[in-house]
């Protein structure tokens, strides 16, 4: 655990105080609901997909910025990455049981906003 974040004691056993400045939860909200990373989880939801093939389903998402969004995401191991030993090198990527766990709500909230939106245009 990172020095200085603070471990507390609640109701159901010990939990992070996400408040904390050095709170690794923290970290990990700040790079799931980063302005990339909510789209890479979103668009890993049902496939796998290679990096190129990631990039084309987030419009307007650079390669830089995606490779630092996946690597942040690989780090806090909500995404898993396989590098295929080919020439170049084929690289996909999927959600970890905790990508597709932190994933699922922001799936809803995703489907609920365009829902609404239906809603709303129809009127």
């Amino acid at each position: 655990m990172t020095e200085g974040a603070q471990l507390i004691q609640t109701e159901t056993g010990k939990g992070y105080e996400v408040f904390h400045t050095d709170c690794p939860a923290r970290d990990v909200v700040d790079h799931v609901t980063s302005r990339w990373g909510v789209w890479v989880l979103i668009s890993l939801r049902s496939n796998d997909l290679r990096f190129y093939e990631l990039r084309e389903s987030i419009q307007g998402i650079s390669e830089k910025m995606l490779a630092q969004t996946l690597r942040a995401l690989v780090q806090d191991g909500l995404v898993w990455r396989k590098v295929e030993p080919t020439t170049p090198p084929q690289v996909t990527y999927g959600l970890t049981e905790f990508g597709q766990d932190v994933g699922e709500p922001l799936t809803e909230l995703f489907d609920r906003i365009t829902r609404r939106l239906s809603l709303r245009d129809a009127e």
